[in-house]
C-alpha cells in the first residue's frame, strides 16, 4: 500500500516542477532575438546563370567552387527536380522558423552569450550526415533531407534512416548540433561514459526544447519511445547482469548507441526494439541525477559520468 506521505511528496515535487517550468517559459518569452532566415534554396531554384555573381556576393561562404559549377547545377535535370521537390514540400518555412526562434530563446536563457546564427536553407544532394551545419554565425539546413520518410528520394534506404527524414525532427536536429558543441566528448572509453554523454545531450534538449515531445528529442516514433519506456527495467538489468557499464568493448556502441534498425541484446525481442537504446538509458540516468541534486545545467555538462551515475540514485520502474 502506498503511504499517504509519499503521495503528498510526489504531488509537491510535481507542482514545484511545473511552477519552475512556467517561470522559465515566462522569462524565455521576454527574450528578444533578431532571427533571420534566407531561402537560398528558393533563390537558386529561380536563378539564371546571369544571377550567379549576385548570389555569390550574397552568400560567399556557399560558393567555394567556380561559377561554371553552379551554372552546371542550374541546368542539371536531377538538380532541377530536387529543387522542385523541395519547393513543393517547403512552400513556406513559417512553422519551422517559429520553433527555431523559440529554441534559440531557450538557448539564450541558459547560455546568455549565445547569439542566434543566420539561418540559410539549402539543398545538399540529400547528404543526411550533413543535413544540419551549425557555426557561430551560420545555420545551414539541408531541406532535401526532410521531405518525409516515404519520399521517392529515400527509396532504397534502410527504414530506420528514412524514418528520420521528417520535418518534425528538424528542430531536434538543430538542438543536437548545438548540444554537440556544448557537451564535452566523454573522457573515458567505458560504456557508462558513452551513455552518460548521450544522456547529457538529451537532457540539454529537455531544457532547450521543452515545447517538443520526448519522441522528437530522441528522434523516435511514439511507438519506439513507448517500447523503450515499457522495457527500461529489463534493459537496465541486462546491462548490469552482463557487467557492461565499465566495459570498453567497442562493439557496445554498434549494439546500443549508433543509429541502427534495432538494438542488439542477443534476444528474440531484438527485432521489436528501436536502435540507440543505450542513449535512452543514459538520458534516464541523467534525468534522475538532476531530479536528485541541486545542479545547474552548466554544471551538469562538466560532471563526470561516474559522479552522475553514483549520485543519480537511478532505479528504473519495474
Amino acid at each position: 500500500m502506498i503511504k499517504p506521505i509519499y503521495v503528498l511528496l510526489v504531488f509537491v515535487l510535481v507542482v514545484m516542477g511545473c511552477q519552475n517550468e512556467d517561470k522559465v517559459a515566462s522569462e524565455v518569452n521576454k527574450i528578444k532575438l533578431d532571427v533571420k532566415v534566407s531561402r537560398f534554396d528558393e533563390e537558386f531554384a529561380k536563378a539564371s546563370p546571369a544571377d550567379i555573381p549576385s548570389l555569390r556576393k550574397d552568400y560567399p561562404y556557399l560558393f567555394p567552387a567556380p561559377d561554371s559549377i553552379w551554372v552546371a547545377k542550374l541546368k542539371d535535370s536531377l538538380q532541377i527536380e530536387l529543387r522542385r521537390e523541395v519547393l513543393l514540400e517547403f512552400k513556406d518555412f513559417d512553422k519551422e522558423l517559429v520553433d527555431i526562434e523559440l529554441l534559440f530563446k531557450y538557448i539564450k536563457y541558459y547560455f546568455p552569450k549565445f547569439s542566434p546564427p543566420r539561418i540559410i536553407t539549402v539543398t545538399n544532394d540529400v547528404d543526411y550526415d550533413n543535413r544540419i551545419i551549425l557555426t557561430d554565425s551560420l545555420l545551414l539546413v539541408g531541406l532535401d533531407n526532410y521531405l518525409g520518410e516515404g519520399h521517392k528520394y529515400y527509396q532504397g534506404m534502410q527504414k530506420y534512416i528514412a524514418e528520420g527524414r521528417k520535418r518534425e525532427f528538424m528542430v531536434s536536429d538543430i538542438a543536437n548540433a548545438f548540444a554537440n558543441k556544448i557537451v564535452p566528448k566523454p573522457e573515458g572509453r567505458t560504456f557508462l561514459a558513452q551513455i552518460i554523454y548521450y544522456g547529457k545531450i538529451l537532457y540539454l534538449k529537455d531544457r532547450i526544447m521543452p515545447f517538443q515531445s520526448d519522441a522528437q528529442k530522441i528522434n523516435y516514433s511514439e511507438d519506439e519511445l513507448a517500447w523503450a519506456q515499457v522495457n527500461e527495467e529489463p534493459m537496465w538489468r541486462h546491462f548490469i547482469e552482463r557487467e557492461l557499464l565499465y566495459s570498453t568493448d567497442n562493439k557496445l556502441a554498434l549494439r546500443f548507441l549508433d543509429p541502427a534498425p534495432f538494438s542488439k541484446f542477443g534476444l528474440e525481442l531484438d527485432n521489436e526494439s528501436p536502435g540507440r537504446l543505450g542513449r535512452y538509458v543514459g538520458w534516464q540516468i541523467v534525468r534522475s541525477f538532476m531530479d536528485n541534486n541541486e545542479v545547474s545545467l552548466q554544471q551538469l555538462i562538466n560532471f563526470s559520468a561516474e559522479e552522475i551515475f553514483k549520485k543519480s540514485n537511478y532505479k528504473p520502474n519495474k
